[in-house]
This record gives C-alpha cells, sequence and structure tokens, in this order.
C-alpha cells in the first residue's frame, strides 16, 4: 500500500489485486488497515483513481505487475514461499508480452530466476525476451516518521539489463534514488544482509544485557558511552527478543541458502540462538524480581505493557511479548495488557484481558513488564505507581522498585 500510495501519487493508474474479501472492501470504502497508511491517504489514492479488486483480469491489462506477498518460516523454519508461487501463477495466467513484473517479497538468492523465472514462462513468453523481471526488495520501516517509500533508496536488479532498466525507469517515477545492481541475485542477498547485519548486532547487544546484569554493570550506560563515538560504531539496543517481519524470519532465508552449499551459516544461526532465548530470559528475571519480594508468578497479577513489536504501530508480528505471555501463562501468572494500539490481544486462543487507565493498571499489578515504549505511555506514572517494574527497553528511571533488563 505504501508503493500504492507514491504511484498514485505520481500520476499512475494503480490497481491493488488482493485475494482477502474484506481488505478489498475495506480499501475501496477508504478504511486503511495498516500504519503507514491514513484513511484520509487512501480517500486521496481513491479520488485519483485506486481501486482495489478480487478481480484478477486487471493484471492483463497492467503494464507493470509488482508482487507483494508474505515469505514466512513454516513449522520447520525454513521458507515458505507458497504466496510468492501462488501470486507468480496468478500473474502467469494473466501475463501480456511487453509488461514489466516485480517481485518485491523478500526471499533467498536465485528466488526471482529459480522459482519466479520458470512459473511466469510457463504462460509460453520468455523472460528478457517477450517480458522483463527484476527484483527489488521492499525497505518500509512501519512507524518511521523521517524516512517512507518515496524518499528510501530503492535497490533494483535485473534478469538481463535491459529488464533492469525497465525497473529503474519504473521505481524513477515515484523514488528519489533508485540503485541498480548487476542482477536479481544481488538485490536478494542486500536485502538479507541488511537485516542480518540487524539481527546479529540485536543478538551481540542481547546476550551482553545477560552477562552484565550478573556483573553489576549498567549496560544501557555503556552503550550510550559508546555511542558518543563519532566512527567505527553504531548503537543497538537490547530488548525482549526480536519481532515484525524482518530480522525474526530473513536470516533464516540467508541461512536455508549457505545450507544448501553444505554447510550451516553458524554466526546466524547463532544470533538466532539468542534472540530466541531472550522472551525466557525475561520471564526468569520477573520470577527473579518476584523471589526478592516473596512472591511467585503462580497467582501474581502480571500487567505487560506494549504488545506489538515496534513503538507506536499496531503490527503484532512475530511480537516477542507472545512467547513472553505464553511463559508466564505456564507458570500461573494472572495477565493483563495494556496497549493503546491493539483493542484484543490472544495468546494461544485465549483472549488476555486488556487495561485502559493506565494508573491503576500499574498500581493493582503485582509486576508490570514494559515491553514497548509506546509514546502513549507516561513513564513517571509507572515509575510512580508500580509496585515492581522490570523495563525491558532501558527507558524508566532505575530505582527500589524499578530494573532494567
Amino acid at each position: 500500500m505504501p508503493l500504492a500510495k507514491e504511484a498514485a501519487a505520481a500520476g499512475l493508474r494503480v490497481v491493488g489485486f488482493e485475494v482477502d474479501p474484506a481488505k478489498v472492501e475495506a480499501l475501496n470504502a477508504g478504511r486503511s488497515y495498516i500504519d503507514d497508511l491514513t484513511d484520509a491517504d487512501l480517500d486521496h489514492m481513491l479520488a485519483g483513481g485506486f481501486r482495489a479488486t478480487l478481480d484478477e483480469s486487471v493484471l492483463a491489462a497492467s503494464r507493470t505487475v509488482v508482487i507483494c506477498v508474505p515469505t514466512p518460516l513454516d513449522e520447520d523454519h525454513r521458507p515458505d514461499l507458497s504466496a510468492v508461487e501462488g501470486a507468480t501463477a496468478t500473474v502467469a495466467r494473466n501475463l501480456s508480452a511487453g509488461t514489466l513484473v516485480v517481485l518485491e517479497s523478500t526471499t533467498w538468492p536465485g528466488t526471482t530466476d529459480e522459482v519466479a523465472r520458470p512459473i511466469l514462462e510457463a504462460s509460453g513468453l520468455a523472460a528478457g525476451t517477450d517480458f522483463h523481471l527484476a527484483f527489488s526488495p521492499e525497505r518500509i520501516d512501519p512507524g518511521n516518521p523521517k524516512f517512507g517509500l518515496r524518499n528510501t533508496p530503492k535497490v533494483v536488479g535485473g534478469y538481463t539489463a535491459a529488464c533492469r532498466d525497465r525497473a529503474v525507469g519504473f521505481y524513477s517515477q515515484f523514488v528519489e534514488q533508485v540503485v541498480p545492481v548487476s542482477g536479481t541475485r544481488e538485490a536478494e542477498m542486500a536485502k538479507l544482509l541488511e537485516n542480518t547485519y540487524r539481527h546479529v548486532n540485536i543478538a551481540l547487544v542481547n546476550e551482553m544485557a545477560i552477562f552484565c546484569d550478573e556483573l553489576g554493570i549498567n549496560l544501557w550506560e555503556s552503550i550510550e558511552a559508546a555511542a558518543t563515538k563519532p566512527f567505527g560504531f553504531q548503537k543497538f539496543l537490547p530488548g525482549p527478543g526480536v519481532g515484525g517481519h524482518c530480522i525474526p524470519v530473513d536470516p533464516s532465508y540467508l541461512s536455508y541458502t549457505v545450507r544448501k552449499l553444505g554447510y550451516p551459516f553458524r554466526f546466524v544461526e547463532l544470533a538466532q540462538e539468542i534472540n530466541e532465548r531472550m522472551p525466557s530470559y525475561v520471564v526468569a528475571r520477573v520470577q527473579r524480581l518476584l523471589n526478592r519480594h516473596k512472591k511467585a508468578v503462580n497467582g501474581a497479577r502480571v500487567l505487560l505493557l506494549g504488545v506489538t513489536y515496534k513503538p507506536d504501530i499496531a503490527d503484532e508480528r512475530e511480537t516477542p511479548a507472545l512467547p513472553v505471555a505464553r511463559a508466564l501463562l505456564e507458570l500461573g501468572a494472572d495477565l493483563v495488557f495494556a496497549d493503546p494500539h491493539v483493542r484484543e490481544w490472544r495468546v494461544d486462543g485465549m483472549e488476555v484481558p486488556r487495561e485502559d487507565d493506565l494508573a491503576r493498571a500499574v498500581a493493582e499489578a503485582d509486576v508490570t513488564l514494559l515491553l514497548q515504549q509506546h509514546a502513549a505511555f507516561d513513564l513517571a506514572t509507572i515509575e510512580d505507581h508500580g509496585r515492581l517494574v522490570l523495563d525491558t527497553r532501558g527507558v524508566l528511571a532505575e530505582g527500589e522498585r524499578v530494573e532494567r533488563l
């Protein structure tokens, strides 16, 4: 939708093909369901001719088709390309000569050439001859007020040089800087590299948080001190785990690629192990905090503040709040949550009660667990009214009742 918004603003005729009737109905009625698109944005798009549809025949009349579908992991943590394959097959059924097809979904290097191209060429048209094929990874940071699709450089790789040039021309109409690379694999690898870099560095500070606590070192202060160095250091912060549709998933796509060569990608897999154990560590810290005050988790009222994966958005994908909540419930905690962006929240099908009054919720909880620092949370209220507080984001002042991760 951010892509559709910018393309429509540039004067292009844009249609959104979707398989979910509820989403099509909402979009055409001017109701946005994502953080980065307001109802006002959508109204402006609709006034400019945008529409959403369930009719795949619109693809046949499109000069450019951009595939933006989820690429999750399956139950065995292997890449699940079923959405990519399904969407590409739909495009193939409606492919016209001269069309540009761009895959934007994050995936392992080689997907565009080895998976998407054969499906598209089953139409009888040849990539690079009859139609153009390219890969350009999405770089949307939900809730980022500074960088959006227009002012974030767009990496583009084509199946051929002509494919690349056609894709560069398309994106240049509404993106300020387009970065061409030599092929689709290089563009696919660029996205995995970006998020693997973050994944590994987050794991580094998460592991440091664990041993710095035992050493009695204020890691948060050390990070801020290190960040004063004007070169050679980038600040990463520890937390209760990693979330969203990129950091928990993308490195596994890269690890999968390396494993196909016959050896493990140990660096990434170690980072995955560290980040995945952080929810358990957070729960252990809650247990320790309660034990110090002669209380058990069993029967304790535990308030979770913020259950989304990022501050100030409603996106719950891969949120670390879920494994934290699951472990606390298994220990017998009386769980409640507060989040201004989430009206209802379930853990394994069980609805968790929602608290609207922050001061009352914090005062009534045996322990408050700050998982996400939404701007709507009054930090002074948490500090002043919390009986016991574990701050996993390093934003509260430490004191007799407040501990940092």
